[in-house]
């Protein structure tokens, strides 16, 4: 071939900048093609899975959040059915395991409640509010070791949770250490200055040792509408009027008669099942003199509850009233001050009453008070 043949055919297959440039770009794409198709074959259907998966995740959380929203509102029937769908979507949602655990748990099947909080646990590598709550479960079922357990475990990874130390104290009081109950219960409130529940768990110890100034010093701050008395799935239920109750105990044992009863009386209204602040009432009421307004709180005890009155050690006799004071042992009321007296407190000027059945006679009935056993927790 000599030269002016070869200046052609290298004229003829020569190929321009713009050329250049689009075969470049397909050679890419042809690369990035082969590429994918070799993630393809070696990853087969995973990431399509992984697609599906997501759009479960979405509306198994979607169903969780609705089950939520039911709960709150009480409708427990339609939050069970909620969780479980949710739950029949994905399985690996730890927030619809905690819900449905949570429902199961209030409306009376323990048993479940754990297996599925215990599975909310796995899923959520150790949530400490799992955790928590599996342990307030544990408590309330008497499981005291597996209780403090799950809270040992929460501690670890969380020590700065007020909570978590509300359960240590419940767990050290349910096994008799009301100092290291104290001391934990302390830790709370330091966290947590504000915690009606830990207040009163601290306040039930206070009482207990007879420590009354601390009793008044730790309930000065408590807000019983900060705890809830219905459900309170973290901690243990808030009796109401209970704080009122520990209250008068306190103030009667330091000699402030008044104080004493305004709460006492507090503590009745706030709790009209109970018959532990009307018993109370009473026991204050004959120390101070005052046999007619005893026997209307003794009355007012017996129509709500005869039988915890009979346990209590007030029974029916035929001691006439007129020698109640008499008859009854001071020490039997768990008071101190036999001198003083409370018929003040229904002053006109005070803005209390006395109690429905204060004008039953004084002599000739047959409703009579024997003694009175210490006050029970």
């Amino acid at each position: 071939m000599n030269a002016s043949s070869h200046d052609r055919h290298t004229r003829r297959f020569a190929v321009s900048a713009p050329q250049r440039r689009v075969i470049g770009r397909c050679v890419w794409a042809s690369l990035i093609a082969a590429a994918l198709t070799a993630g393809c074959m070696q990853l087969g259907c995973r990431s399509i899975v992984k697609f599906g998966e997501s759009r479960q995740s979405v509306a198994a959380r979607r169903l969780s959040r609705q089950g939520l929203k039911a709960a709150r509102q009480g409708e427990w029937g339609v939050a069970e059915d909620l969780f479980s769908k949710s739950l029949d979507v994905s399985d690996n949602n730890d927030a619809a395991h905690r819900g449905l655990a949570d429902t199961l748990w209030l409306r009376g099947r323990r048993n479940e409640a754990i297996v599925h909080l215990k599975q909310a646990v796995q899923l959520s590598a150790g949530d400490p509010k799992h955790l928590q709550r599996l342990g307030r479960m544990y408590l309330e079922l008497g499981r005291v070791d597996e209780a403090a357990r799950q809270c040992e475990i929460a501690l670890q990874s969380d020590r700065e949770w007020a909570a978590l130390w509300a359960l240590w104290g419940d767990c050290e009081m349910a096994q008799g250490r009301s100092p290291a109950a104290l001391a934990a219960y302390h830790r709370a409130l330091s966290l947590q200055p504000d915690y009606p529940y830990v207040q009163l768990q601290a306040a039930e110890i206070y009482h207990q040792q007879k420590r009354h100034d601390r009793l008044l010093a730790t309930l000065d701050r408590f807000n019983e509408s900060g705890g809830s008395a219905l459900v309170n799935q973290t901690d243990g239920g808030i009796i109401p009027g209970r704080a009122d109750l520990l209250r008068g105990l306190a103030y009667r044992e330091l000699g402030r008669g008044d104080e004493a009863t305004r709460c006492l009386i507090a503590a009745a209204q706030k709790n009209p099942s109970d018959v532990t602040a009307r018993l109370q009432l009473a026991a204050s009421s004959i120390a101070g003199g005052d046999s007619v307004a005893a026997q209307g709180w003794i009355a007012q005890a017996m129509r709500i509850d005869p039988e915890a009155v009979a346990a209590s050690g007030w029974v029916r006799s035929s001691i006439d009233t007129s020698e109640l004071a008499g008859n009854m042992a001071i020490s039997a009321l768990d008071d101190p001050h036999p001198n003083s007296r409370m018929q003040s407190v229904y002053s006109p000027d005070s803005g209390l009453s006395r109690p429905g059945d204060a004008n039953a006679p004084r002599s000739n009935s047959r409703m009579a008070i024997g003694p009175a056993s210490r006050e029970s927790r």
